[in-house]
């Protein structure tokens, strides 16, 4: 029975746990920096590594963000909000026999291959901040990418004012009466906006990037559930982008009336319920950037001008892996060179968890990247060779950049539907690889019995 690390209780930590134990694959134990279950959805956590805020609900809708084999309660909003997720965590949690198995006010500080570690028998050894130190078959990193923010220097620097980044935002209520410059055009920004110009004199979205903010409800109904319909293989990329532009166009017009600059090229997708309203009321003002800044007066590429109390950045964040050696999984420009966002060429028996940003909702892409895992792990499928993993990664990475804007956010984009195929098609060649491996071998054995004899 193998021994299995995982670093973070939460969502997708969770979840690869509950897979592993499934399959019988050997003993779980789940390391938590805090006391609570449920990572970035426990607001305030004491883990630290949580930017919820209070008005904070999820992107997509509830029968898209439930896990498949545990669903949300019946009397939950369409939308779940950050405590609707917490307990919904804590009950899988509860539900699947996950809670004993985790070690609260654990901080992993270094993963490294253990003394005798070989591809064919990894082992990995797993050091606590207390100096404690247990070594394990395997580990699944499921630490987050959320939470160390992106600061722009010149933002942060030459602003005059009260300066905070996003994941340090938690309601309105210190910025009632104040004017607020708000950085970014992403769903914190549009929500963060949102609540703070109510009571703000005077609040403005800086919009760096083009952007199509899509509505929550259409028809009464949530929206994800009507676009969820058209990610069908059969359906073209460019049709169904064309058809969701249009749906999106039916409810709030052009972006450019708003003030965004037009999209034209791929981007995470935002959604919001209320900010184009805010906007049609001049509650928020949109500027595209920031020519300088000069104290607390901010002059912006259009020739206005204007004085801010406060400045909040929602620039995004940086992918932080403090406990896990550079030579084994190197970062640039913000992405994790992961074969599949997943296995790391040239090392075995180490995985990583929702290391991506994508379309859907995050939990369904976790059920099915803890599926691959234990398809792996179970002898089902065999990796492919440490090159072929490099040049899958380097076509990503190509991929990427010839449809995204070039940006630190986009670096770990994953388009869901590409993403679950591609799953599929490396699983099944897996398999396949696994099937000729013990093929040639029995034939091997035949081959040797027949000289024996």
């Amino acid at each position: 029975m193998r021994r299995y690390a995982v670093i973070g209780a939460g969502a997708s930590g969770l979840c690869c746990a509950k897979h592993l134990l499934q399959h019988g694959l050997g003993e779980v134990t789940l390391f938590e920096i805090g006391t609570q279950i449920g990572g970035l959805w426990c607001i305030e956590n004491d883990s630290g590594r949580s930017p919820a805020y209070r008005t904070l609900h999820i992107n997509t809708a509830r029968n898209l963000t439930q896990f498949p084999d545990w669903p949300f309660a019946p009397d939950v909003q369409p939308f779940p909000s950050h405590e609707d997720m917490h307990r919904y965590l804590v009950s899988y949690a509860e539900r699947f026999d996950l809670v004993r198995r985790i070690r609260f006010r654990s901080r992993v500080v270094s993963v490294r291959p253990a003394p005798g570690y070989s591809r064919e028998d990894p082992a990995w050894e797993v050091r606590l901040e207390d100096g404690t130190t247990e070594v394990f078959d395997r580990v699944i990193v499921a630490s987050g990418h959320l939470s160390v923010p992106l600061h722009v220097p010149e933002y942060r620097d030459r602003f005059g004012g009260e300066y905070l980044h996003s994941c340090d935002y938690r309601g309105p209520e210190p910025f009632v009466g104040k004017k607020v410059c708000v950085i970014g055009v992403g769903n914190s920004a549009c929500d963060i906006a949102s609540d703070v110009c109510v009571t703000s004199p005077s609040t403005t979205l800086v919009a760096r990037s083009g952007v199509m903010i899509g509505p929550k409800l259409l028809f009464g109904m949530p929206f994800t559930d009507l676009t969820m319909k058209l990610y069908r293989p059969w359906i073209p990329d460019r049709l169904r982008r064309r058809l969701i532009s249009a749906l999106v166009f039916l409810v709030h017009g052009p972006m450019t009336r708003h003030g965004f600059k037009p999209l034209t090229e791929r981007a995470h997708p935002t959604t919001n319920a209320v900010v184009v309203h805010h906007i049609a009321y001049r509650r928020i003002a949109v500027k595209q950037g920031i020519e300088r800044i000069e104290g607390r007066r901010i002059r912006f590429v259009d020739g206005s001008e204007d004085e801010f109390d406060t400045m909040i950045a929602c620039t995004g964040y940086l992918i932080d892996l403090p406990f896990v050696p550079e030579e084994i999984v190197p970062v640039r420009n913000n992405s994790v060179e992961l074969y599949k966002r997943t296995v790391p060429p040239g090392w075995r028996g180490l995985y990583f968890m929702g290391m991506y940003n994508t379309t859907t909702a995050l939990n369904l892409l976790f059920d099915r990247q803890s599926k691959w895992i234990c398809a792996h792990e179970s002898g089902e499928a065999e990796l492919p060779d440490d090159d072929a993993m490099r040049a899958d990664i380097a076509a990503k990475q190509a991929w990427i950049a010839k449809h995204y804007k070039p940006s630190l956010r986009h670096g770990i984009e994953e388009e869901h539907l590409y993403y679950l195929a591609e799953l599929d098609r490396s699983e099944k060649e897996g398999r396949r690889r696994r099937a000729a491996r013990g093929a040639v071998r029995h034939d091997a054995a035949e081959a040797a019995a027949g000289t024996a004899s």
